[in-house]
């Protein structure tokens, strides 16, 4: 059940991607409804009723559907964890049931359930719309790492491994703390309508470096109320924020590119190697996608997939660091 939670919380990810992209974030004005409804408004009637609850907020299906699927989705995760942390707690006393993981996801759902509730009352409010992206992958993170307790292999301990512990998992941690600050930086940039501050490559607006407002791009004071839909930031804080993100992608894979070469040169635990190889992949094509996405200006497939992929590097990090963990 965790490896199904674990999936449906990557579906989860990818479709609060898209409901953002679309610009549907308030496609339904309330929480957890849709116009005092339990699906978007349909007939003429429910229509009428809608926009009299709400008559500055006009019904769009087309803005409701991908919010209220997005919605239903993270219902449905929620379901699924509760019953894994139910599960482990009648089964508390079993050596090989963790008890104390499920309960810390399932209390991370909950407020994951409450930030996805501001973001819709607090009107897209940047600090909390960044927030609850990166719970989201707190939450895919720690059902991850639930599954690969339940039903993953570690390399068998012995000498090589040890070796292969003591001279990578700290450089191995730097590195998942880069990708964890440029996952911010990605999620700082969505909030704030900041991915087509620069629509060229490598330069930005035909300038190594332009005009930037860093002050205001990084204020993370801005006061609740506006509706934020678009943003509110100024042009030089957009073009702050999207280049701070690109210099974020070029250190991790400068960082984590020459890490991965390294310990696919040197690593003693052969069984670890594929999984070097494959995050190396999964790295290229993450900054593929980057790049992907400032050339054709934000295609939603492919903006779609940078978020994936953004979750796929930050899991493979991690199950490197797992399979170097001493078993306990």
């Amino acid at each position: 059940m965790a490896v199904v939670a674990t999936l449906l919380t990557v579906v989860v990810v990818m479709l609060g991607a898209w409901t953002r992209l679309v610009d549907a974030g308030l496609g339904c004005p309330d929480w957890p409804g849709c116009y005092g409804f339990l699906s978007v408004p349909e007939s003429e009637e429910a229509v009428s009723i809608a926009e009299a609850r709400f008559p500055e907020s006009p019904v769009d299906r087309s803005k409701g559907w991908p919010e209220m699927i997005h919605r239903y989705a993270a219902g449905t995760l929620g379901l699924v964890v509760f019953a894994i942390a139910g599960y482990a707690l009648r089964h508390r006393r079993a050596p090989d049931v963790p008890l104390r993981q499920p309960l810390l996801i399932a209390g991370f759902v909950v407020l994951q359930a409450a930030f996805g509730m501001w973001t819709v009352t607090l009107k897209l409010w940047p600090q909390v719309v960044a927030l609850h992206l990166l719970g989201g992958f707190t939450t895919l993170t720690l059902l991850f790492l639930l599954a690969m307790r339940l039903r993953g292999r570690r390399p068998p301990d012995g000498p090589a491994l040890a070796r292969d512990r003591h001279r990578w998992r700290a450089w191995l941690f730097v590195a998942l703390g880069l990708v964890v600050a440029q996952i911010a930086l990605g999620a700082w940039t969505a909030a704030n309508y900041a991915a087509v501050a620069c629509v060229d490559l490598p330069t930005c607006q035909g300038q190594w470096w332009p005009p930037m407002d860093f002050r205001h791009g990084f204020d993370v004071t801005q006061h609740v109320g506006p509706n934020y839909l678009g943003g509110q930031l100024t042009a030089d804080g957009r073009v702050a924020i999207h280049v701070t993100h690109r210099l974020g992608a070029v250190l991790v894979l400068t960082v984590l590119g020459a890490l991965l070469v390294a310990m696919w040169r040197a690593m003693a635990t052969p069984a670890i190697r594929p999984w070097v190889a494959l995050t190396g992949a999964v790295l290229l094509a993450q900054i593929g996608l980057g790049l992907a996405n400032v050339l054709w200006q934000i295609p939603l497939p492919v903006a779609i997939a940078h978020n994936a992929m953004g979750a796929a590097l930050l899991l493979a990090v991690v199950n490197l660091l797992w399979r170097l963990h001493p078993p306990s």
